[in-house]
Parts: structure tokens; sequence; C-alpha cells
């Protein structure tokens, strides 16, 4: 199904949504309970979720005793261990409410890459889905290498959505859409929507986001969603605080509008672009 408005977003068969490590973790954890609040809204009128959640490392931090984000792998490793078990919890303490069960599914690129993996992720995911399990996935940094990272969890959300047929992608951050530049600049305005071969002239996007706790920032978010925009995926870029909105089909965000003949390809979004590029 090509959801070609963001008011028939209520209609989609399956969505994956997207949420960033500083929404979730440290002063943010809180904001769990609104994100699930929402997904268990698109859940209760039928709809199949697939949350990606970063989050793993920076809710494992004050566990080690750390003062801030480790830099060395291994450290990395150990606080995605600690904070995947507990983010998990939270998430299934939270949808409790709702008599709804998680089910974790971590991944690598090499996962992504290799076809057998693939399809056993696919296998997997279709079956939770089927079962009305809200797959919750994450990148499993206890055990892939420097070499073998998809970079950032927007690139895995798309990845995902690609990988499970979804309708819609929403990408969630600490923004509430794609400006024209840094939002904090003078001058930035809102982009309310990008048609699927906008090349977004003109358009300056920051590398980096400014949490300090996770990978991705709005060059990253851009990258995905024109990756699964580009192969028939709707896409919303928004804000955590908004995903309630998003979700209903209400105009929040930058809808980027899915490619009318878009062929879902998890191989051809593999090799069409790096961690760290838009995507053109």
């Amino acid at each position: 199904m090509i959801i070609d408005d963001r008011s028939r977003i209520r209609t989609a068969r399956r969505i994956v949504v997207k949420v960033g490590s500083s929404s979730i973790s440290g002063d943010n954890a809180g904001q769990i309970q609104p994100l699930v609040d929402a997904l268990a809204e698109a859940h209760g009128r039928g709809t199949q979720v697939v949350l990606v959640s970063s989050g793993a490392i920076a809710t494992g931090i004050p566990y080690l005793s750390l003062a801030e984000r480790p830099t060395d792998l291994a450290t990395q490793q150990a606080a995605a261990a600690v904070g995947q078990n507990v983010l998990i919890y939270r998430y299934q303490d939270s949808l409790d409410r709702y008599g709804i069960v998680a089910g974790q599914v971590l991944l690598t690129a090499g996962d992504m890459e290799t076809p057998t993996h693939r399809t056993n992720a696919k296998r997997a995911m279709e079956r939770l889905l089927d079962l009305r399990i809200l797959p919750i996935v994450n990148e499993n940094d206890t055990v892939a290498t420097h070499e073998i990272r998809f970079g950032d969890n927007d690139r895995l959300a798309a990845l995902v959505a690609l990988l499970v047929e979804a309708d819609v992608l929403v990408l969630l951050s600490d923004v509430d859409a794609l400006y024209t530049k840094p939002p904090q600049e003078p001058g930035a305005e809102r982009i309310d929507r990008v048609d699927y071969d906008d090349e977004l002239a003109g358009v300056e996007i920051g590398a980096t986001g400014t949490s300090g706790v996770g990978t991705g920032g709005a060059l990253t978010k851009v990258s995905a969603a024109r990756q699964a925009a580009e192969r028939g995926t709707a896409v919303v870029l928004t804000s955590t605080a908004l995903v309630a909105e998003a979700l209903r089909g209400e105009p929040v965000g930058t809808w980027f509008a899915p490619a009318p003949d878009g062929v879902p390809s998890v191989t051809g979004a593999l090799s069409a672009v790096t961690p760290g590029t838009v995507a053109s």
C-alpha cells in the first residue's frame, strides 16, 4: 500500500517508528510512557507497529558509573549489554497498561547484508506482528564492531521499514521538523513536504545532533527518509513530543512523499547510502 497523503496514515497496515537516545534516556526517560501511549493507540486500531529504539548505551551509562558516553568499543558494548535490559524492561512495564507484549529484536548490519540472516529476521518479525506482538528493534551493540555497524539507528529504521514492507516510517527526535537551516538560527523555516525526488537545494542540514548521547542528526534522518521514500514508504520526520499527532495523520513535522512506483528493496538500500551522507 502506498500512503500518498499523511491524512491516510490512520489506514496504514504497518508502521515503523524510530526514537533516538536523547528522547528516552537520562532526564527524558519519562517520555517512554507518552510514546507508548501513542504506539498503543495505533496498535489498538489494528495497525501493526514496529519500534526501532536507540538508547541502550545511554541507558546503561549511569549503571556503569560513567560520567559520559564511552568512546572505546568494549565499554560501549558493556553499557549496551546493561542498558538494553533496562530499556526493554521500561518499555514492557509501560506496555503492560495496554496488555501489549513486546518482542526484542537485535540486529547488526551483517544480518541485513547476509541473505539467510535477513530472511530469518524478516520471518521472525512477520510472525511477531501476526501474533500482535510489538517488536522493539535495536542495533546489537554488544557484538557489533566499528566495521559492521549501521552507523546510526535512522539508517537501521529505514532498512527495517523496507524489510517488513512498512507503509509509513516515523522518525522522531528532539526537533519538530526539518528546517531550511538549523532551527536555532535566525530565518530558519519549517519544511512541510519533501517530494521523493526533491534535491533539497539550498537547505542547510546539520551533520550531528546536540544531545551528546546519540549518534545521529538531521543529516542521517534526511538520508534515511529519502532511502525509504524512494522505495515507496512514506516518512514523517518530527519530534517525540508530537508522535501521537503524527500517527493520527495530523499535519505535524515534515512529510517525505513516497515514490509512486517505489519497490521496497533492502539490498538496494544497503548499497545506496553510506552513514552520514544524504541519498540522491
